[in-house]
């Protein structure tokens, strides 16, 4: 039921909102004090020291709102997070494998996700993220990346070797799955009878994405 309820959900993000690109042209965050770790329930964080506020994203790397999401707002997002007024915490779910050409993409990508956060850098990190979801990101239901394309995506990205090697071993597949169970149940918690990809909070409240200003609003 949790699965029917979020594809309905994701399905209609966006509808009344804008389809401007925010920030067109800053690109994924670039300042090299941006660094990367993961939680120890698998949420990857994404930001400068200190930092105190952090938005929570629940996305699916095959969740084609996720990737409008990303088109829309993921470069005004990255702006704040270079700045220092954010951080973002990562919280990858999986739901959407069986609508994969591989039927385990989802999954596979987390993992992928996983081994390129654990090198701890940053701007690494999110350029990455940024390719997964949008110009990378595969349609429901086609062919999608093998472990070999996801390493060559985190190559170009300017991910260690140490990360490449990770991916094409599917090292972290285990894990990926484990925190992508404990992301969904998060989001469950989080949203109650309302769950779906993507989804936005900030100290446990729910943002709406469909208002452009958002960012800018819980950066302040």
């Amino acid at each position: 039921m949790v699965v029917a309820l979020i594809i309905f959900a994701f399905s209609q993000w966006n509808t009344g909102g804008s389809d401007s690109i925010r920030n067109d042209g800053y690109g994924s965050a670039h300042n090299p004090a941006v660094s990367v770790a993961m939680d120890s329930d698998g949420a990857i964080v994404l930001g400068k020291p200190d930092v105190t506020k952090t938005i929570d994203i629940y996305e699916d790397p095959l969740c084609p709102a996720c990737g409008q999401l990303e088109k829309l707002y993921g470069q005004e997002i990255p702006q704040q997070v270079d700045e220092g007024k954010l951080s973002v915490r990562y919280r990858l779910v999986n739901f959407l494998d069986s609508k994969s050409g591989s039927k385990d993409y989802s999954t596979r990508a987390v993992a992928a996700n996983e081994c390129v956060a654990q090198a701890g850098d940053g701007p690494a990190y999110a350029k990455f993220h940024t390719l997964l979801f949008t110009t990378k990101q595969p349609s429901e239901g086609g062919s999608d990346h093998n472990n070999q394309d996801l390493a060559a995506i985190a190559k170009e990205s300017g991910a260690s070797a140490d990360a490449l090697k990770c991916i094409t071993t599917g090292d972290r597949l285990d894990s990926a799955r484990n925190h992508a169970e404990s992301a969904m149940k998060a989001l469950t918690s989080a949203s109650g009878d309302r769950v779906a990809t993507p989804s936005v909070f900030l100290d446990g409240h729910k943002i709406d994405v469909n208002k452009e200003d958002w960012v800018l609003s819980a950066a302040k």
